[in-house]
């Protein structure tokens, strides 16, 4: 018996067309994730939100989706928040973040013996003006910090700063403080082996050099 044969070439107009492709639809995108991740965006630079969870419960809200499972991640918030900031602040956002950076480093030289490093939203540049300060400094005697604190006569608040720090959650102590422009700086204090264990980045932890250096590159 005689096998058909069948031809393996097709018409160019009839390729199948490939998802993702120019002028095809990306049927892998999360649609919703995205929106909500840019409403969130749009409410924490437009009304001083800070709490990212908050921020994306809220924008599940807006859109008609209180109990969504697509909440996006805070990475991609963070994202869609610098995009917003982008387009819609390039002008002034610009002038609060060195505002912001500046009141850092003027608290990070007064806390010189510690050893202080900038983190968070003032670091990676996502913080507005209802944005606090973060810093991390590094003893093993919290009491003694306090005790720097009142020698050099500035107020502050004791508390305490839950955080991931040599492979597992800590509660460490913490001290609250004003700057000059009243943005309240949340100062946690780690135990001097942290200081040495290698799991600072420099994308995330900024020294008073590195914080310096910012300021000189936005001039």
């Amino acid at each position: 018996m005689k096998k058909k044969s069948y031809s393996r070439h097709h018409a160019a107009g009839n390729r199948r067309p490939i998802v993702g492709e120019p002028g095809q639809p990306d049927f892998g995108r999360d649609l919703m994730r995205e929106q909500l991740a840019h409403q969130a965006a749009r409410l924490m630079a437009e009304n001083g939100i800070t709490d990212y969870a908050y921020a994306k419960r809220k924008a599940a809200r807006q859109l008609g989706a209180p109990d969504t499972h697509h909440l996006p991640s805070n990475q991609e918030v963070e994202e869609a928040l610098r995009s917003f900031r982008a387009l819609f602040q390039h002008e002034e956002h610009p002038i609060v973040l060195n505002d912001l950076r500046q009141q850092a480093l003027e608290t990070m030289k007064l806390l010189t013996p510690f050893h202080p490093f900038l983190t968070g939203s003032v670091l990676d540049g996502t913080a507005g003006q209802h944005s606090d300060i973060n810093l991390v400094i590094y003893s093993d005697d919290a009491k003694s910090v306090m005790m720097f604190l009142l020698k050099h006569k500035v107020e502050f608040e004791n508390g305490e700063w839950r955080m991931q720090l040599m492979g597992r959650q800590q509660i460490l102590p913490s001290f609250t403080l004003a700057s000059t422009n009243g943005t309240p700086i949340h100062i946690a204090v780690l135990p001097e082996n942290a200081r040495h264990s290698g799991s600072r980045k420099t994308d995330t932890h900024a020294d008073v050099a590195a914080v310096e250096a910012l300021l000189e590159t936005a001039l």
